[in-house]
């Protein structure tokens, strides 16, 4: 495995995820912007992974248990973040019969969820050597 073009895989799909949720989010199509928000960071952290472990990525969507797969260490408040992004995976896909998550996700609270992501994004990207 040649872990700078993994690594490098990682970060162009994440950067093409998060062109995808900005196009989402223009559409009015929030659940599946705060998803593909979510896939952003995922292979954010994945690239991270790959870069300090040699290792492949682990096959998983939890955020949290990939960010205890890097090196980085993350306050409770950034636990109780990569959590609640980590739901964006399955209540897009996976909708409860009252649509409560679509319900939920306004322009603004899709506005501030994609802050948010966007922030972590930045935070995972000065510890990616590229």
């Amino acid at each position: 495995m040649d872990d700078k073009k993994v690594t490098q895989y990682w970060l162009a799909t994440a950067d093409d995820d998060w062109k995808v949720a900005g196009h989402l989010f223009e559409k009015g199509d929030y659940t599946y912007a705060l998803f593909f928000g979510h896939l952003y960071l995922e292979k954010l952290l994945k690239a991270l992974i790959v870069q300090n472990t040699k290792l492949p990525a682990p096959i998983s969507h939890s955020l949290l248990y990939l960010s205890q797969k890097t090196s980085l260490f993350l306050s409770s408040d950034q636990e109780t973040l990569m959590d609640r992004i980590t739901g964006y995976n399955l209540a897009a896909r996976y909708p409860d019969q009252q649509f409560r998550f679509k319900k939920t996700c306004t322009q603004e609270f899709c506005l501030r969820e994609l802050d948010h992501i966007e922030g972590v994004a930045q935070w995972l990207k000065k510890e990616i050597k590229q």
